[in-house]
């Protein structure tokens, strides 16, 4: 095998190994956003439902209000009825009072039900409230370890990428620049081998003189379909199968 070609497969492997690296540190940010939003979620559902649970609990504080005026009014028509005594403003009185009585009767069956809601959310609430403690527990603890993955891959990263300029001023100027356009617009797959006649990169079959140009090892040899920089080993088939 030529030496630039073996050359060239280290700095390859190099070049896949940064960009997985910069793949997963990609990653993070989006993950992290994934579990605050989550949290964030959750405790705007929790808050939800305490807004509710004090709504409720101001509607019912108001009704039992509007039920201490109808006892009033009732009190104060009761009182008219000792002073009256004409039958006709005493009718209209008991009229009056039967009718807040109703009016109490409605409006009691009104705080049943809010009693009823009151319950059920203040329920909800503290089931919210258990789930979003536990959430943002858990996002914390995920987004903590994603940070110490973040150091870790930066750290790797800036690891890489110094060992990768030791690697790649070892190529020959030219034939640098010419795998980091391949690289570039191939992906991570540049330098491929030959194996059962076809390209190890696009898979298209080799013409014959390709074949023995790459078994020669004289020379950088390109495939004709893609432009890839072909290799081949002992361990290959360099023949396509019959």
């Amino acid at each position: 095998m030529l030496e630039t070609i073996e050359k060239l497969l280290v700095l390859q492997d190099r070049d896949r190994k940064i960009n997985r690296v910069q793949q997963e540190l990609a990653y993070i940010g989006p993950e992290r956003e994934t579990f605050r939003t989550k949290a964030t979620a959750t405790q705007a559902q929790l808050e939800t439902a305490k807004t509710r649970v004090k709504q409720i609990e101001s509607d019912r504080k108001r009704l039992e209000l509007d039920v201490g005026v109808k006892k009033q009014q009732i009190e104060k028509y009761a009182n008219q009825q000792l002073q009256t005594r004409k039958n006709e403003e005493y009718r209209a009185l008991a009229h009056e009072i039967e009718t807040c009585k109703a009016d109490i009767t409605q409006i009691e069956d009104q705080e049943i039900v809010l009693m009823e809601q009151a319950e059920q959310v203040q329920k909800e609430a503290s089931r919210l409230a258990r789930e979003a403690d536990e959430i943002k527990k858990m996002a914390e603890g995920q987004i903590a370890q994603l940070g110490q993955r973040e150091e870790n891959l930066k750290k790797e990263f800036a690891e890489l990428q110094q060992g990768r300029a030791e690697l790649a001023a070892a190529v020959d100027e030219s034939v640098l620049n010419r795998y980091e356009r391949l690289f570039k617009s191939k992906g991570e797959n540049v330098v491929v081998g030959v194996h059962h006649g076809v390209c190890g990169g696009c898979h298209m079959k080799l013409p014959a003189q390709i074949l023995v140009m790459c078994q020669a090892h004289q020379e950088l040899v390109s495939c004709t379909n893609c432009g890839r920089i072909l290799y081949y080993t002992r361990d290959m088939a360099l023949a396509g199968a019959e």
